[in-house]
Parts: structure tokens; C-alpha cells; sequence
């Protein structure tokens, strides 16, 4: 793990604290970013097609990256909140094996990083409004990133300290932790990396058992085994991940999104897109107040 920590890098998005009311009540929220919250006062809900998580005071919670939630407040709700892009080198995310809301009590330390983050982050609120579909653009993803490129490199890297203090919060927790007290095999590991740095490519299950030396049923068998997912099902959800980031943070029309995420026709991109998300590409656009 400590590895890949290093080839991990996170870039903050917008970190403040408000207070919210019924009025905070969004239904299909994906974010390409990670949410991190300490609640201090009031309770909340996230709700997954999983699960419904209480938000309450003393605790924090994250939510990963493209996890689709309804968030709710019935009637006082104030939280510090953090929101960030993860990028890796090796082109998994450190969530890679678990995409649940996660929920950990607070400790001081926590409630001072948070506070700390905010003073040295002066402005990094949403300031539009508290509503995913008015924040959740293109223009302004934009306009707060180029804010990281103007900081101190004191601020900058003191900023990168508190939010790996803030994720590791949650490593320790047993949702974290992966119940099988098997280690993922490297031919594993490596096939989900070669996977994740080449989705524009053609990648079958037969090719990519073959750079694992391992015949195609054994390997999907593996693969399985160790992701909970099939080589091909795990390959669509990662490149229709990309693709979200994509129509959230670029302008590019879907044949050319289509194209880097590796699908041979927008057809196909469109029908696979709607088999992960439930949603088209134009209705996840609209949906999420990027049109």
C-alpha cells in the first residue's frame, strides 16, 4: 500500500463549512471526486443503492469517487466537507476494491486538519450553491484547479499532508479492509493496472490472459475471485468511469469520449454506459447540470 500511496496524488476541488436545512435534499448524485465530511451538528442521510448511511455528529465519512447517492437533510445539518480528484500513477485508486460510504468517529486531530485546511485555503467554498447540478461543471472544476497551481509550495504539500491524514482515517476501518485474508495475486494486480492505463485500447479477456500466462477461464475465474467482478464487466465499469469523469470535465462530444475510453462505436459506448449507470450519456449530462 505504501507504494502506491506515493504515486498518488490529490487535488482539491472546494473545502468549507456550512449549514444546511431541508433544502439539501439531491437525488443521483455522481461526482468524479472524492467527498470527505465531519459532521458537528444535526443529521443527515447518504443513501446508495446499497445502503442508508446516517450522517451524525462526531464522525466522518467518505464518499468515493462516481458512487451514485441521494443526499438528504430533514432539517439541520452542519459539516466540514472536502472535495478531491485522486490521480495515480499506476492508475488505480487506493478505493479500487471498496466503493462504499465508509464512517469512522472523529478524533481532535481530525476536526484541527480540517480547520487547518480551511485557513490555509481561504475562498475554496462552492459559493454558488449547495445543489451538485449548479457546482458540478466543467467551468467551474476549471476555475478551482487553477486555484492549486497559484499556492505557496508550503501550502501546497501542507495541503496534500492533511488530506492523506484524512484518507487514512478510513484504511483501518473494517469496511476498508479486504475480508479475504488471501493477498491479490501480482498477474491480478497487474492485469487491473494494465486495464486502468489502457482503456482506449482493444482489450479482450483472451489478450489479457495471455500477458498473464494463465488460460482465459482460470484468469476470469482469478479475476473473479479476487475483484468480484469479471474481466469484461470490470473493464466497462472503469472505462464508462473514465467517461463520466470526461463529460464532467471536458467539452469533448461523446464519439471522441467514446474513442479514449475504447469503445469501437458510440453505439456501443451509449448501450454500455446505460448498462453501468442505469442512465445515457445525455441523460448524465442533464442529470447532472452539465448542459
Amino acid at each position: 500500500m505504501s507504494k502506491r500511496l506515493l504515486g498518488h496524488n490529490f487535488s482539491l476541488l472546494h473545502a468549507d463549512y456550512v449549514k444546511l436545512n431541508e433544502k439539501w435534499n439531491y437525488s443521483n448524485v455522481i461526482s468524479p471526486y472524492f467527498r470527505i465530511y465531519y459532521i458537528d451538528e444535526g443529521e443527515g442521510i447518504v443513501s446508495t443503492k446499497f445502503e442508508k448511511i446516517q450522517l451524525e455528529p462526531g464522525y466522518l465519512y467518505i464518499i468515493p469517487s462516481f458512487t451514485l447517492c441521494h443526499l438528504s437533510c430533514k432539517a439541520y445539518l452542519s459539516q466540514y466537507f472536502l472535495h478531491f480528484f485522486e490521480e495515480s500513477a499506476e492508475g488505480l485508486s487506493i478505493f479500487e476494491n471498496n466503493r462504499k460510504v465508509i464512517k469512522v468517529a472523529a478524533t481532535e486531530p481530525d476536526i484541527i486538519n480540517f480547520r487547518k485546511l480551511l485557513e490555509i485555503n481561504p475562498g475554496r467554498g462552492i459559493n454558488r450553491s449547495d445543489n451538485p447540478t449548479v457546482y458540478e461543471k466543467n467551468a467551474y472544476y476549471k476555475s478551482y484547479q487553477e486555484l492549486n497551481n497559484t499556492v505557496s509550495d508550503a501550502v501546497y504539500f501542507e495541503t496534500q499532508g492533511i488530506i492523506l491524514q484524512l484518507i487514512s482515517r478510513f484504511l483501518n476501518s473494517h469496511r476498508f479492509k479486504n475480508k479475504s485474508p488471501d493477498p491479490v495475486p501480482s498477474k491480478i494486480l497487474d492485469a487491473a493496472r494494465h486495464i486502468q492505463l489502457n482503456l482506449n485500447q482493444n482489450l479482450t479477456v483472451n489478450y489479457l490472459a495471455d500477458r498473464a500466462n494463465l488460460h482465459p477461464d482460470y484468469f476470469s475465474r482469478l479475476f473473479l475471485k479476487y475483484t468480484g467482478q469479471r474481466p469484461l464487466n470490470y473493464l466497462h465499469e472503469k472505462r464508462i468511469e473514465r467517461a463520466q469523469y470526461l463529460i464532467a470535465t471536458t467539452t469533448l462530444p461523446y464519439n471522441d469520449i467514446a474513442e479514449k475510453t475504447g469503445f469501437e462505436s458510440l453505439p456501443h459506448f451509449s448501450k454500455i454506459f446505460k448498462k453501468v449507470t442505469s442512465l445515457t450519456p445525455g441523460e448524465y449530462k442533464k442529470l447532472n447540470g452539465l448542459i
